[in-house]
């Protein structure tokens, strides 16, 4: 897979694109997702937005999520796949390896 890089409206974080590789997300799907979401929360850190997309087969229900930050360029935080359904407006589901993941990198930065 072939790892983006920045350009003029996007930053792609390390966290995001070890996710992507991880998850076996490109990066198209990620801006698709940015773009035709299906739902929108405020996201885990502080200053961030969560969209999400459903992507359900015949055999599995799931929703891809991505993390996001908008200052100047939209900055990539994380993305991951939640297996299942989660409730609108609920806590945002995040597997804790995730969070923890999210959460040092927001203390690097000094947010």
């Amino acid at each position: 897979m072939k790892l983006p890089k920045d350009d003029k409206n996007y930053k792609w974080t390390s966290h995001i694109k070890n996710k992507m590789m991880y998850y076996r997300l490109s990066p198209q799907k990620i801006k698709s997702i940015l773009t035709f979401y299906d739902r929108k929360e405020e996201g885990i850190a502080p200053k961030t937005q969560a969209v999400m997309k459903r992507n359900d087969t015949p055999k599995r229900k799931e929703e891809i999520w991505v993390m996001y930050q908008k200052m100047s360029k939209i900055i990539l935080i994380s993305a991951w796949r939640y297996p299942g359904i989660s409730k609108k407006g609920a806590k945002i589901p995040v597997p804790d390896e995730i969070l923890a993941e999210i959460q040092n990198w927001f203390k690097k930065k000094g947010e």
